[in-house]
């Protein structure tokens, strides 16, 4: 992708974010982005084009700005915790584009098209957390009961309503992630290497070890 198209698909992401898909003028995107109408019909042909290929680069966006450092063959629930939260970032990016991911679900309620692509991008999502969950229950890490792909779907749509309510002002960055990160230990269980940590910390071992450089004594008759 050249850096002109880059430019004119982020200045489409700021105006749909800001004006909503039914508000974006291709003679005013083209003064956003600094570059001519026709330069805009060039690399895009038309406004359907250019709509189809502004939703692609908020995708694209999104995966890489949610991509978690964690190795998913190793710790499937720990990729996926962390690639959830990672939605919820106080980043001009991540911002900008949960707002316009909301435009877009909007806009699809009255336009067939766009509510194809919605769902195209939102059932590869879920697929993405189902296979985690699925990881994480032969890991050991998600209780075996869970249902995947009913996990996967309260989920990413909780992540939805979540990021609109903070997105809009309605719920502080800090409350909304900590809102997530228990409805994802609802929803998957207790993880095991907590519930390990914690065994440890009550183990007789532990409960034997001098506290405040004070040894324990013996009861008294």
């Amino acid at each position: 992708m050249s850096s002109r198209q880059v430019q004119i698909l982020e200045a489409a992401a700021r105006m749909i974010a800001r004006r909503g898909v039914r508000g974006l003028r291709v003679d005013e995107l083209a003064a956003e982005a600094g570059v001519s109408i026709g330069l805009v019909y060039y690399h895009f042909g038309d406004r359907a084009g250019l709509m189809q290929r502004t939703w692609e680069f908020i995708n694209e966006r999104a995966e890489q700005y949610t991509k978690s450092a964690i190795d998913p063959a190793v710790d499937p629930r720990g990729h996926l915790e962390e690639m959830l939260l990672r939605e919820l970032q106080d980043e001009p990016d991540v911002v900008e584009n949960s707002t316009a991911w909301g435009e877009y679900r909007a806009s699809a309620v009255f336009d067939p098209e766009l509510g194809r692509q919605l769902r195209e991008a939102t059932a590869g999502w879920v697929r993405d957390a189902d296979d985690l969950i699925r990881a994480g229950q032969k890991t050991g890490d998600i209780d075996p009961h869970v249902v995947p792909a009913d996990a996967a779907e309260r989920l990413t749509a909780l992540v939805e309503g979540i990021s609109e309510r903070w997105v809009s002002g309605s719920l502080p960055l800090a409350r909304a992630r900590a809102l997530l990160r228990s409805a994802i230990a609802l929803e998957l269980g207790a993880d095991r290497r907590t519930v390990q940590a914690g065994s440890e910390a009550r183990s007789p071992a532990a409960r034997a070890r001098p506290h405040d450089g004070v040894t324990p004594q013996p009861p008294r008759r």
